[in-house]
């Protein structure tokens, strides 16, 4: 089982769309595994295949940080079909380590995604669930965290950013 790199914004593949996947094999469920044993590496609770370098529309998610498998999730192609309310929490990201702010979303989400067989399910999630399913579905769209916060705030991280790579810390 290979265990990916996680890549680190600016990385250009974190900017684009995510390509829709259509072969569901052998090679797909692999891919999915090293991404759960990947994701646990890095010490997260959901990972989206461009965060590896991937451009597919794949993620993966788990709350329980591999307590309880029943609460493993991968999506396959996902869609937010519906979205109430709205939630203001601090959010960080595995491919923006460090770096952590108040980000506004939706309170509850309905997920319609393809499982590893090519089999559409839903998912529903609120609070914590509903935010990693948008904020891993917004990486299969080439968007992260840090495009929904003010530009003031954005401007503050982005120094904050190229000071550690000046200093060869990122």
């Amino acid at each position: 089982m290979r265990i990916h790199q996680v890549v680190k914004y600016p990385d250009p593949v974190l900017a684009a769309r995510g390509e829709e996947v259509t072969v569901f094999d052998e090679e797909l469920k692999t891919f999915v595994e090293e991404m759960f044993e990947s994701m646990y590496e890095a010490q997260g609770i959901g990972l989206a295949a461009p965060q590896i370098a991937v451009s597919k529309r794949i993620a993966v998610i788990d709350l329980s940080f591999k307590k309880n498998p029943e609460e493993k999730i991968a999506l396959v192609n996902p869609q937010i079909v519906e979205m109430q309310g709205k939630q203001l929490e601090e959010e960080g990201c595995l491919s923006l380590p460090e770096i952590r702010e108040k980000v506004s979303r939706a309170a509850w989400v309905k997920v319609r995604a393809q499982d590893v067989h090519g089999e559409w399910f839903e998912v529903e999630g609120e609070e914590l669930l509903a935010r990693a399913l948008q904020h891993e579905i917004d990486h299969l769209d080439g968007i992260l965290f840090i495009d929904k916060i003010s530009r003031l705030k954005r401007e503050l991280v982005m120094r904050k950013i190229k000071k550690a790579q000046k200093n060869g810390e990122w």
